[in-house]
């Protein structure tokens, strides 16, 4: 019997499963596979029926389906998981097939599994697909890389299952070679993180600083949504702010205030550390979560330790006015440091990266879709060697508009007690990168002292370096000069 599959997919977990139905809505015959065989039969007799989603209880049945060359899309747990299914599937695939891996893989290991897949003759992919279960059914964002050659082989898929922007662009395009892919999901879910936390931190104003109900801070919310920051992540906070529980009263107000994180967050942060990008906001943001996990701790802190009482005196409309501006602004930081971190590797790993359209690939199906996007497409059609988005006349713009509203924000935050470490970190860096001149020169004197680390002098040339003997006994040799 001839093959009939355009794709195999193995995993039936919701995403795997609501992948496979949109592919078979877009008239791609699916093939699938898991582990626990019984869920793949659960699937076919329960939301595949009645499609040509082929079911199949064993890889080698799974790989006979499938056309060439054969792609065969990973919807498993990262880590050992993809490299165990990894060496189940290359015994069975010819040279020239696809291995696909849909899952949060750390780009690292997506970088060896590509080396090591081309090295069997084989192609792999390693793509990161955002927008959670209803964008895996109805249109997520997809971030491919890994084997260039295996790009025409999977496009007419993926870009026909993605989701579309207004003009029917679809949100996935070819990122790059090798880990580019799954970096480039990387540096989103850390923007995800960074939002999350600036709402986090505009919602605590409102309901300790302002003492706002659910109620209130719904309607604050759903005006927001209308403005500059529409996005999918304001409109949920909206509707979870309005969402009532069996007695009546707000959900919300009943959730244990402790955050969890899968790691992802935690990788950009690393990478940023490992390429010297100071990605602040991100890392306040991961950090954050740390410390509200510590919740027995702080229960036991908040009967001994002191601070202000939160106590707002003022025209609370401006101030909710205030806030938004300094979201918006905290928001510009998050973004750019992002792109700084996607710009360093690019050179770190030779990507030739696309970032207008990165922002395209992010305006739809994914967890950070905004209309906030657009403006960054925008900046890089008009500059595509665009160092730093705070250079583009449109964010330089906002950001020195929003500038008064922003630190009455965050001095007010810190007068009544109230943490804000994201806008706070935000306001932080944009004031050290607008300095032309920072406090560093002590701190490499203070190494050249107690080191003899060396320095540059303002007066000489880049790359000359300089040691003093500062106490007239430390002699003239110098330490190695490494940057970090």
């Amino acid at each position: 019997m001839a093959p009939k599959a355009d794709i195999g997919l193995i995993g039936m977990a919701v995403m795997g499963q609501n992948l496979a139905l949109n592919m078979n809505d877009h008239g791609f015959v699916v093939a699938v596979y898991n582990r626990t065989v019984s869920k793949v039969d659960d699937f076919i007799n329960g939301p595949a029926k009645g499609t040509k989603i082929i079911g199949t209880h064993s890889l080698e049945e799974l790989v006979k389906n499938l056309k060439k060359p054969r792609r065969v899309m990973l919807m498993v747990q990262a880590g050992q998981p993809v490299d165990d299914f990894i060496e189940a599937l290359l015994p069975l695939l010819d040279k020239g097939d696809i291995i696909i891996d849909g899952g949060n893989s750390n780009y690292q290991d997506t970088t060896r599994r590509t080396e090591y897949v081309e090295s069997k003759g084989l192609l792999y992919i390693g793509t990161g697909v955002s927008g959670g279960e209803e964008g895996a059914r109805h249109g997520p964002s997809i971030m491919p890389g890994g084997s260039p050659a295996a790009w025409p082989h999977v496009k007419p898929i993926f870009q026909a299952i993605a989701a579309k922007v207004a003009d029917g662009s679809p949100c996935c395009d070819w990122v790059g070679e090798k880990g580019a892919g799954h970096f480039v999901k990387m540096v989103h879910n850390g923007i995800e993180y960074g939002d999350m936390q600036l709402i986090a931190e505009s919602y605590h104003l409102m309901s300790e600083g302002l003492g706002m109900t659910p109620d209130q801070m719904h309607e604050v919310f759903a005006e927001w949504n209308k403005g500059k920051l529409d996005s999918y992540l304001i409109e949920i906070t909206r509707d979870i702010l309005a969402y009532k529980d069996q007695d009546g009263k707000p959900l919300v107000d009943k959730i244990l205030d402790t955050a969890q994180q899968k790691g992802t967050g935690k990788w950009a942060v690393i990478a940023a550390l490992d390429m010297g990008i100071p990605l602040t906001l991100i890392g306040e943001a991961v950090l954050a979560r740390c410390l509200s996990a510590l919740k027995e701790e702080r229960v036991e802190a908040a009967k001994v330790l002191g601070g202000p009482k939160p106590r707002f005196r003022g025209d609370k409309k401006a101030f909710i006015d205030d806030i938004r501006e300094a979201l918006y602004a905290s928001k510009i930081v998050s973004y750019t440091q992002g792109y700084m971190l996607m710009r360093a590797a690019a050179a770190e790993y030779g990507w030739n990266l696309n970032y207008g359209g990165i922002a395209l690939m992010w305006r739809g199906g994914c967890i950070i879709r905004s209309v906030f996007l657009g403006k960054i497409k925008d900046a890089f059609d008009k500059n595509p060697d665009l160092k730093n988005l705070l250079l583009d006349d449109y964010f330089k713009e906002q950001v020195m508009a929003a500038q008064d509203a922003w630190r009455r924000v965050v001095s007010k935050a810190i007068s009544m007690g109230i943490p804000v470490p994201a806008m706070s970190t935000a306001l932080a860096f944009y004031d050290g990168y607008r300095h032309g001149r920072l406090p560093a020169n002590l701190l490499q004197a203070q190494r050249d002292y107690f080191g003899a680390h060396t320095y540059e002098r303002v007066d000489k040339p880049r790359g000359e370096y300089f040691h003093t003997n500062w106490t007239g006994h430390g002699g003239d040799v110098t330490a190695t000069t490494y940057q970090v």
